[in-house]
């Protein structure tokens, strides 16, 4: 009989569930792509049944539920936290505390209660800081790799440095909250006027359009940092602890303003803060990835947790760093933290071998791309789209859809694209995505004001053909980034001369490359590489393109508008394009373009915006 296991994660931030059966990776995706509620942190119902459905089982088959961290040590860290403070911090307490006793107390009543039965044979607890060190490393390419797990916090743990070889993995250093590198860069996201976990990007995308001014300020008095990656930060700057802020007043006398309120201007000194915070960010990262090979003495690394999604600073590590390669959780938060919990069950628990994949001559992940969402059938897209008389051409020659939609975005056109299995993690892979010519000098601005609803100084991302990466960008052809986790500059032959001294969002005005859509103001970019294992229709599409223009590159962002999750269904994504201004939409193997569409709405961005609660 086969051995079922269910991953987890819930009650705190992105609630996700993954399934494994026998060690295989059946199915992993997150609750809000289902609930249409951004970062959902409920338990993930629909989530859950979904992988149960992909399995063809029913909750009674599992036989192991593992939750991704240890609720009653959370809690005594909470209870700690708030006695240290006391009585400072109350309110915070008394908003709290309620949850807890009503509900995160209880997690197997609460779990059982939700499944509807108990599992065949137990729960499984691991630590937080565990759950992202085994999906870091379980799924790698690598025998045996360092592993760095950094976040805003677990139970206790902040970062942690592990080691993993074979089927197993253990962790053998930590440091512990309340001093946190996640946290610190999140005081930053508050203290600049966007959401605590879930605009931390935001501050990253930033950061370019700034000069690290105030870095040495964060060194001085918040941050020590030693030459092992170490730190303690200085906690009377912060409010995190015990309020419901990040920061506090003292925190404002030393960068001289209150904090930015949200969806008002930003101005130079925020964009300064941003590349201070974000270059204090790298030095961390970069001395903890020395220090792990240092103690270790892996020449891989593996690398989960909220800050592993900074795809600057995973740069940074891999171009300054010690190892030879690196590979980065795709769903590197606490969504992801459901699939370690899975596997640390399988491997570490159950004893069961671990085999590396290889593709050909190369060893592979075993995460297939991350395309491990809910995938739909033509039948089923072409009724829905009779359903709503919506007029469509059907290509069922894959030849000719690859040539049609290359040239449709040669034309400029931004096509909303989707296809086979939906993407576990926070980016859009070319599944779910938004593409367009990356060649185009008013792609960026137009897919931000447009199509996404979102800020100007976003930067988008390209993907690009992977025998043509590193043509176009400054990465070793050894390496690939087939998750869009690594930030490299764009190669000195491919940018152009830019005009001096122009500051803040001027720098938007500049044309940087031969690809200028997608190199951002320091003539960087964060790159996907596309090699046609795990998604041969958009790779067939992008080497059509090539051989029509001449550019192996393409803009690929996430299909969704500001605040909303990445669409899951075909609805979703036929609301999502009628709601915008894309030009054409590709489902599976429908081409719907919108100028053949018989009266069709007027995009109108507030109604948009305000009938699915997403500003």
């Amino acid at each position: 009989m086969p051995t079922y296991i269910l991953g987890i994660s819930a009650f705190y931030h992105d609630s996700a569930a993954a399934l494994l059966c026998d060690g295989e990776i059946v199915a992993a995706a997150q609750e809000e792509r289902f609930t249409r509620k951004k970062h959902d942190p409920s338990y993930p119902k629909k989530a859950v049944e979904f992988c149960l459905e992909q399995a063809g089982i029913k909750a009674k088959d599992i036989d192991f539920v593992a939750f991704y961290d240890k609720p009653i040590l959370k809690f005594h860290r909470l209870i700690e936290t708030y006695m240290a403070f006391a009585p400072v911090g109350l309110k915070s307490f008394r908003k709290s505390i309620p949850v807890w006793l009503g509900e995160k107390l209880h997690m197997r009543r609460k779990l059982t209660k939700e499944l509807g039965c108990k599992p065949k044979n137990r729960y499984v607890f691991p630590e937080h800081h565990e759950s992202h060190a085994a999906s870091a490393f379980f799924p790698s390419p690598f025998e045996d790799a360092a592993i760095i797990t950094m976040d805003g916090v677990g139970e206790w743990a902040t970062t942690s440095i592990g080691v993993g070889e074979g089927n197993k993995m253990k962790l053998i250093r930590e440091i512990r909250f309340p001093h946190s590198l996640g946290l610190l860069y999140s005081a930053f996201t508050y203290y600049c006027g966007f959401k605590v976990n879930s605009g931390e990007y935001k501050l990253m995308g930033l950061a370019p359009y700034g000069e690290p001014r105030f870095a040495q300020l964060i060194r001085d008095h918040l941050i020590d940092l030693r030459e092992d990656g170490s730190y303690r930060l200085d906690l009377s700057y912060f409010n995190y602890c015990q309020g419901l802020t990040m920061t506090n007043a003292k925190f404002d006398a030393l960068f001289g303003a209150p904090p930015r309120a949200g969806e008002t201007d930003l101005g130079q000194r925020h964009m300064d803060l941003a590349a201070s915070i974000q270059e204090v960010t790298e030095e961390v990262m970069l001395k903890t990835a020395r220090y792990a090979q240092e103690v270790t003495g892996k020449k891989n690394l593996c690398l989960a947790g909220g800050v592993a999604l900074n795809c600057v600073g995973n740069g940074v590590i891999l171009r300054e760093g010690p190892f030879e390669k690196l590979w980065i959780q795709p769903a590197a938060g606490d969504a992801g933290g459901a699939l370690g919990a899975a596997q640390l069950v399988w491997h570490n628990l159950l004893d069961k071998p671990r085999t590396v994949q290889s593709v050909g001559s190369q060893a592979a992940d075993s995460q297939r791309g991350s395309l491990l969402g809910p995938r739909y059938e033509s039948q089923d897209i072409k009724a829905i789209l009779d359903a709503q008389s919506v007029t469509y051409e059907e290509c069922n020659d894959e030849d000719v859809l690859a040539d049609r939609v290359a040239e449709l975005i040669s034309d400029e056109n931004v096509i909303g694209w989707f296809q086979g299995p939906m993407e576990f993690g926070p980016r859009a892979l070319g599944s779910r995505s938004i593409i367009g010519d990356a060649r185009s000098p008013k792609m960026q601005s137009v897919m931000n004001l447009k199509i996404k609803f979102r800020e100007s100084f976003r930067p988008f991302a390209p993907i690009v053909l992977r025998e043509h990466a590193s043509e176009y960008f400054e990465i070793d052809p050894k390496h690939d980034s087939p998750y869009m986790l690594i930030v490299a500059p764009v190669r000195d032959d491919k940018c152009l001369e830019v005009e001096p001294g122009l500051e803040g969002l001027d720098k938007l005005k500049q044309l940087r490359s031969v690809i200028p859509a997608v190199t951002h103001v320091d003539n960087s970019a964060r790159l996907q590489t596309v090699d046609g294992e795990h998604n041969p229709r958009l790779a067939a599409m992008m080497r059509s393109f090539h051989k029509q223009t001449g550019s192996p590159v393409l803009i690929n962002t996430s299909f969704n508008v500001r605040g909303e999750p990445i669409v899951c269904t075909p609805q979703d994504a036929l609301r999502c394009f009628m709601g915008t201004d894309m030009d054409v939409l590709v489902l599976e193997n429908f081409v719907i373009r919108r100028t053949a569409q018989k009266n069709m709405p007027e995009v109108d961005r507030e109604k948009y915006l305000a009938a699915f609660a997403l500003d």
